[in-house]
């Protein structure tokens, strides 16, 4: 019959498996409300009211009307308007499909219930639409979580970009900064390296130009004294040649010239000390970005009076050390050093990076640096890295020592009064500075370390009578260049 045409538009969702539904989704599948055109209307422009299930055929207002009028037509299936209307109609039974297989996962209908399907879990199409409904909506939850975490990683990869960019602008101005320090560093050292010898070959000239005056005097002298002589030498005066012979024999006096060499380099010593000085000043300026980015990782560092040697006096506020009198009678617990004078922090440190800084000023001999958690605490300890120590050392005053398992000797231009102490516990690092002057002294490098680190400070005996000043633990303040 023409006038119930079928619609043949569509797949139906109920008789494929959820995993083929998902493979031939695509974003216009999510369109709830799909235009469904009325199948009798030849302007075929018509949107459809309905879609019957016994027909086939989906009506516009005017085409459903039979269906509210006419008694045989009043009992044929009417539901929303679909373009898959064929997809509704079990191929089997040709009867609308009204229950749901859950074992087969398929849509069935009324005849299905009684034969293959009569003894699996069978639902009506209701329900599990609004069981998958539920799934959908937690599946929806779960989507707008993850859409969400996205968006939020999104902001903050913007925002870490954002910050990288920021830092990497600070970066290359620093970096513009330092080799403009640098550049302007050697073009001084080259002017006052060429002035020096500008002035060197003044005064060289002016020396010069003194002696060949001074020698130009005596020539006139020494040519005189020439013409005197031939005079006497050819005068028939006997007498005047024997009174005169002793005085204008003897040579006149004569200016002591100093040796001339020709000196065509500058004073070796003139250019080492310009190097000298020039290498100093370009590893201070090289070694400052580095240590503020050192003096960034700043910690508070308090000393721990439970691993105190019993003659260490420790300030009330953990801040200051030092040597006393008489060996206090406290309880020598397993944490307490009971011969070597020390003490460690109490803060100790498995991971990351760390620096502090200590005052060592009008003292003559101290260890300072840190110290792995099982080092040995009773009778004498052995600092080097070997043993769990890792210190620099000051002896004699003037004598500084790296104490590695070989101790390197130090060679300080200045006197430490502040020292600075980093840590790179992944890297393996422990760097010393001389906080004062902002320069690097000594590194132990690819370290491995397995227990906590503590900063250890060791104040050394007054046997002297001149160690008697504390080591004061000090609060870093940073200070930038660039």
């Amino acid at each position: 019959m023409e006038y119930f045409r079928q619609s043949s538009r569509g797949t139906s969702p109920y008789l494929s498996s959820p995993s083929q539904q998902y493979e031939e989704i695509t974003y216009s599948t999510y369109d709830t409300n799909p235009e469904v055109l009325c199948d009798i209307c030849d302007d075929g422009n018509t949107t459809a009211l309905k879609s019957c299930l016994v027909c086939l055929a989906s009506f516009c207002e005017t085409h459903l009307e039979p269906h509210q009028r006419v008694p045989n037509f009043k009992r044929h299936r009417l539901i929303v308007p679909v373009n898959n209307i064929k997809d509704y109609i079990c191929p089997k039974h040709s009867r609308a499909l009204e229950m749901f297989c859950r074992y087969d996962q398929m849509s069935i209908c009324g005849f299905c219930t009684e034969g293959y399907h009569k003894t699996h879990n069978i639902v009506s199409l209701e329900e599990e639409s609004e069981e998958r409904k539920i799934q959908m909506r937690k599946a929806q939850k779960d989507l707008k979580a993850m859409i969400q975490e996205k968006q939020q990683r999104i902001k903050y990869i913007e925002h870490s970009s954002q910050i990288r960019k920021e830092n990497i602008e600070g970066e290359k101005a620093s970096i513009m900064m330092l080799f403009s320090n640098l550049i302007q560093s050697v073009e001084k050292c080259q002017t006052e390296l060429l002035d020096t010898m500008d002035q060197d070959l003044e005064v060289a000239e002016e020396q010069d130009e003194e002696l060949i005056r001074a020698l130009n005097q005596e020539i006139i002298v020494l040519k005189k004294r020439n013409i005197q002589l031939e005079n006497l030498s050819n005068t028939e005066d006997v007498i005047r040649v024997i009174q005169t012979h002793p005085s204008i024999c003897s040579p006149p006096e004569s200016r002591n010239c100093p040796e001339i060499g020709l000196r065509k380099d500058m004073s070796v010593e003139t250019l080492g000390k310009a190097i000298s000085n020039l290498q100093q000043t370009l590893n201070e300026i090289l070694c400052q970005p580095v240590f503020e980015r050192v003096q960034k990782h700043a910690v508070k560092v308090t000393l721990d009076p439970d691993t105190a040697h019993p003659k260490l006096i420790l300030s009330q506020d953990g801040q200051q050390v030092r040597v006393g009198e008489v060996v206090r009678k406290i309880p020598n617990n397993i944490e307490r050093f009971d011969e070597s004078i020390c003490v460690l922090g109490k803060e100790g440190f498995l991971s990351g990076r760390f620096y502090f800084e200590v005052q060592v000023k009008e003292k003559t001999e101290w260890d300072v640096g840190v110290a792995r958690e099982s080092v040995n605490r009773k009778g004498k300890i052995k600092l080097k890295p070997q043993e769990g120590f890792w210190t620099i050392a000051l002896r004699d005053e003037n004598k500084y020592w790296a104490l590695n398992d070989h101790p390197v000797a130090l060679s300080l231009k200045l006197k430490l009064e502040k020292l600075g102490v980093f840590v790179d516990y992944e890297e393996g690092l422990v760097s010393f500075y001389n906080a004062a002057s902002r320069s690097h002294i000594y590194s132990f490098t690819d370290q491995t370390f397995i227990n906590r680190l503590y900063p250890y400070f060791c104040p050394f005996p007054n046997n002297t009578r001149s160690n008697f000043a504390p080591i004061n633990i000090l609060p870093v303040s940073f200070t930038e260049s660039f």
